[in-house]
């Protein structure tokens, strides 16, 4: 069983706010968004991307695999120079491509490393961050990975607004698990209340068929 590691900063807040009981959730009482697709979870939750307990966690990393800011600096941080070592012999990563190293220090056992695309307005930013998603789910596959949890990709310094990314994100993953996978858990961590809001926003537009990207 797969639990579920929130910010403790944001479990204080909500349950200052809402107390305990207002809360269904799992392992503290906090906000968390499950659904099925196919015969896999789809998760949503506010948290550390470095403290997930999945067996891989997405890096959006630079072309160079390299330690940066944000989360790729947060999961390099995280993981011990180990990673960058491991990286330096990956040949770099291409925008929308995904490769595979191992966790070093995470708590996860592989960490599959993402290029989103900065955000330009054109219509190849979404096909650009439906391919990261997309393609890290496949390499997830291909290793035999159960459980993955993915930051939301190119949402911080590249520019991508968190609405737009989020339908990209939530369409890609809901229609690979639609097929035929052997990934389990796929869990949406969100680093504050907002971009949960957002999420949960985009995932009623794709029910719903209204195309929001």
């Amino acid at each position: 069983m797969i639990a579920l590691t929130m910010n403790p900063v944001y479990i204080k807040e909500v349950l200052k706010l809402h107390g305990a009981d207002a809360y269904p959730c799992v392992e503290g009482r906090v906000d968390m968004k499950e659904i099925r697709v196919g015969k896999s979870r789809l998760q949503f939750l506010v948290g550390d991307i470095t403290a997930q307990d999945t067996e891989a966690v997405v890096n959006a990393a630079n072309k160079q695999l390299a330690p940066g800011g944000g989360v790729a600096g947060a999961i390099h941080r995280a993981a011990g120079p180990g990673l960058w070592e491991e990286c330096k012999k990956l040949g770099g990563c291409e925008t929308g491509e995904a490769k595979i190293s191992s966790g070093h220090n995470l708590p996860n056992k592989y960490v599959v490393h993402t290029v989103g695309p900065v955000y330009s307005g054109s219509k190849s930013d979404a096909l650009l961050l439906r391919a990261c998603y997309i393609n890290s789910l496949k390499v997830a596959d291909k290793h035999g990975i159960s459980s993955i949890s993915f930051p939301a990709l190119s949402t911080g310094i590249f520019g991508y607004p968190v609405d737009k990314a989020a339908y990209v994100a939530i369409k890609a993953v809901k229609e690979y698990l639609e097929g035929e996978t052997g990934i389990k858990v796929v869990r949406m961590v969100l680093y504050d209340e907002g971009s949960y809001r957002e999420h949960l926003r985009a995932l009623d537009a794709v029910d719903s068929g209204v195309d929001i990207s």
